[in-house]
């Protein structure tokens, strides 16, 4: 089910836009509605915000003692001149599920570090998620690093993480998982991925590397990761994953989830989108396309893709082709969502809603949080790079925060 372009604009210039979407067929006849809403706007013309996601700190928790989950974003801002150039986190805070704001606060913690003469490393591409065995929200990542603040041939990158304070709302310094000192782990990345945390606490980690320091096609694992509150320690990693046929950059900016007892991961390519199954989150069967339940192959491409799910239902959230966007920058706007059929393991066409609209500029850096049992928010940014032609004025982009909240007709006991 595609919304059109005009409708949407026009619910963009009235926000909140609330939308009703069925899912077709589905057991128990999960539904849901959708609460679009914007956390922040504006820009300066030189830096932008970028990388907007969410982590939720439960209600009588350590640090939260009220009725309600309190919401923090981390986001960052990006040199729109540059590529890839960033500043340290920030974040925005919100105790009353998106009805205000607090922020952006700028955390010493979280900004870039000297690592030698005029060598600087930033925190970025960072999701932090709740972690329930050890009551901390934990955000992980990736460094990008600089010299004279410019990338360079033979950089390294680093999978990073950084803990909450919810008392004192601040976040720790950010640390590197210390992995084997092995060549590939030289340039390796936890950037955008969706982590899943098994009941023992123990965390399983997707991040992308390089088989070799000069070898630029990334493949991917997943890290199993030991977390005790403050430290996340690497124990082992599972199947190395690659492309038999060469595509750019590789496999890329993994995510997983687990659905029914099931893990699913879903990988970004230059060319499209693929994912794959495993029962133990470690092992896993061969790499798939993603497509539709037509036969279609999904369009998605160069781009991450995010899981949400539900007990009663999986979802994907991506961006792709063909949706009149072909004025948009790797057509990475609208967001869309759909429901994932686990066993055939494709994407129902039916099923396909925006749940962001495009604005003539990319928000496909976003991530998911579960915020309720009844609420699950998309959080997606305006980036406001390579403006598309006529402008941003044109479509409306203003460096937007969005919160596109999914409001479950069924409890989701995941």
């Amino acid at each position: 089910m595609f919304t059109s372009r005009r409708t949407l604009l026009a619910g963009v210039a009235s926000l909140p836009l609330t939308q009703t979407a069925l899912t077709a067929n589905t057991p128990a006849m999960l539904r849901y509605d959708l609460d679009l809403s914007v956390v922040r706007e504006g820009w300066d013309g030189k830096k932008c915000y970028v990388h907007s996601r969410a982590g939720v700190i439960p209600p009588f928790t350590s640090g939260n003692q009220s009725h309600f989950p309190v919401v923090v974003i981390t986001t960052q801002k990006h040199f729109v001149r540059g590529n890839d150039i960033f500043d340290g986190l920030e974040d925005f805070r919100s105790p009353d599920l998106g009805r205000s704001w607090q922020g952006p606060v700028a955390h010493a913690g979280l900004q870039r570090r000297r690592m030698g003469p005029g060598v600087e490393a930033a925190p970025c591409d960072f999701t932090p998620q709740w972690h329930a065995a050890t009551g901390r929200l934990l955000g992980t990542g990736k460094t990008f690093w600089y010299k004279n603040n410019q990338q360079y041939a033979a950089s390294p990158s680093d999978p990073i993480y950084a803990v909450y304070d919810a008392r004192r709302r601040t976040w720790s310094a950010w640390e590197r998982i210390k992995l084997p000192a092995l060549p590939k782990f030289k340039n390796c990345s936890a950037g955008c991925a969706q982590r899943c945390d098994l009941p023992s606490g123990e965390v399983l980690l997707p991040v992308y590397f390089r088989p070799q320091p000069a070898n630029t096609d990334h493949r991917v694992t997943v890290l199993r990761c030991g977390f005790d509150g403050q430290t996340l320690r690497y124990l082992e990693h599972g199947d190395e994953l690659e492309l038999k046929q060469k595509q750019g950059d590789g496999l890329s900016e993994p995510s997983l989830t687990r659905f029914r007892g099931r893990f699913y991961l879903t990988l970004r390519t230059v060319a499209r989108a693929y994912m794959t199954t495993s029962l133990d989150g470690l092992r896993y069967e061969p790499l798939r396309p993603w497509r539709f339940d037509d036969g279609q192959e999904l369009g998605s491409y160069n781009t991450q893709q995010h899981w949400v799910t539900h007990s009663d239902g999986l979802f994907l959230a991506y961006t792709r082709r063909g949706v009149n966007n072909d004025h948009v920058f790797r057509h990475r706007a609208p967001l869309l969502m759909a429901r994932v059929d686990p066993q055939r393991l494709v994407v129902l066409r039916n099923t396909e809603q925006v749940i962001v609209p495009e604005t003539g500029t990319r928000m496909g850096n976003f991530g998911v949080v579960d915020v309720s049992p009844l609420q699950t928010w998309v959080i997606t940014t305006e980036w406001m790079q390579q403006p598309p032609p006529g402008g941003f004025a044109k479509y409306g982009s203003n460096n937007r925060i969005f919160s596109a909240k999914i409001r479950w007709n069924r409890v989701n006991r995941s």
